[in-house]
């Protein structure tokens, strides 16, 4: 069957896991061990945690590895392969997504700390999955033109985009065939709390997501619906929509990860479990499918699915996305970084969990939108919205 790997009929790719002990790496690192054929790890980098970087570096032979401190840089070495190379901090992950054997590198770092690795493995003519949505709300226009520009490709990692990106591989026309496309939400811990009562929100009760086993940061997004609208600014560069084209559904069930609307009616849907192995497999196999012991869908086990309006009202994330998708420039950049500064203030309990959206609004309110910004302006209005909110 065309478009269909049952057996190995070419070389491994090989690819290097930036983030590879959060959520996403470790996920990546079970599609590798479940696929040996077609997926090779090369390069492997963390935060700080060296003990764990060290033993993924053993059980996958890399040699190839980047920490975050220095200080932690003597723990990965007197752990890993013998004769590995452990870079530091920022040089080391740009090292890393430069690395000659690389054929792809896969970004999953938290925060902004994947940019310029991203814009340098599109520079040395490496393939992108990204799962990190800072590098396409922050810098959505440059990382895209700068990948057309090396004739790289750009594969979305999260199961949102991943979905739409399945969804659109028959549609020959481009974008001007697409109505909407439809990104949806599980819609958090609090999809039916009361305005009044998310007050008393705690991080423990916000860590709570009905469906996906993820990060802090991102579980906290999800709360919030923040994470939907970094989403929906993703999408807009991804797919080359306007944000006019962009709307989000809530779907508790998380099995519809996205939808397209096409101008003729017709709308597909990807549909699957909630598990990221799947769109991290295809973003690595792509165009091909490869068949894995993930477990199938049961559809009659299913017995419904149920889909409803976002309440925009209660969780305002949405439209400040929307006007930041709308606006670009600088905005989006300003929106993601106060909305970090925000989310850590929550986490230390040091802001109530409706502050989070306030503040970010406050941040974005007060800046002076530079259009069609360089890549230091970005980083400028970064810093600055960071220290705005603190």
């Amino acid at each position: 069957m065309p478009g269909v790997m049952e057996r190995k009929d070419t070389q491994p790719k090989k690819v290097v896991i930036l983030g590879s002990t959060g959520s996403i790496g470790t996920s990546a690192l079970k599609v590798a061990r479940e696929i040996p054929d077609y997926m090779e790890v090369v390069g492997l980098a963390a935060g700080r945690q060296a003990e764990e970087l060290a033993a993924q570096a053993r059980e996958f032979g890399v040699k190839h590895l980047a920490i975050a401190d220095e200080s932690l840089r003597e723990t990965v070495t007197g752990s890993a392969p013998a004769g590995a190379e452990v870079g530091v901090g920022e040089e080391g992950l740009r090292k890393l997504a430069c690395l000659p054997e690389a054929d792809m590198i896969l970004i999953s770092i938290v925060g902004t700390a994947g940019l310029q690795p991203a814009l340098d493995a599109i520079e040395a003519g490496k393939d992108l999955a990204v799962a990190s949505k800072e590098i396409l709300v922050m810098a959505g226009e440059i990382v895209m033109s700068a990948a057309q520009q090396a004739g790289g490709k750009v594969l979305p990692v999260d199961s949102e985009h991943n979905a739409i990106f399945q969804c659109l591989e028959g549609n020959a026309v481009g974008p001007e065939a697409v109505r909407r496309l439809l990104l949806t939400a599980s819609g958090g811990p609090f999809r039916t709390a009361s305005a009044d009562s998310l007050e008393g929100v705690t991080p423990e009760q916000a860590l709570k997501h009905p469906t996906w086993e993820m990060g802090p940061k991102i579980t906290i997004d999800s709360a919030t619906l923040f994470n939907k609208g970094l989403e929906m600014i993703e999408a807009r560069w991804l797919f080359g929509v306007g944000m006019d084209r962009v709307e989000v559904v809530v779907h508790p069930q998380s099995i519809v990860h996205s939808m397209v609307e096409f101008v003729d009616g017709s709308v597909l849907a990807q549909v699957s479990t909630t598990d990221m192995c799947f769109p991290i497999q295809y973003a690595v196999t792509w165009p091909h499918r490869v068949a894995h012991s993930l477990e199938p869908l049961d559809f009659a086990a299913l017995a419904r699915l149920d889909f409803e309006e976002p309440r925009s009202d209660v969780f305002p994330a949405l439209r400040l996305a929307r006007e930041a998708g709308i606006r670009c420039g600088t905005l989006p950049a300003v929106m993601n970084a106060a909305n970090e500064v925000a989310v850590d203030a929550f986490l230390g309990g040091s802001i109530s969990f409706p502050r989070i959206w306030g503040l970010v609004e406050e941040v974005m309110t007060s800046h002076q939108v530079v259009d069609s910004p360089s890549l230091e302006a970005l980083l400028e209005a970064d810093y600055e919205a960071r220290e705005r909110a603190r």
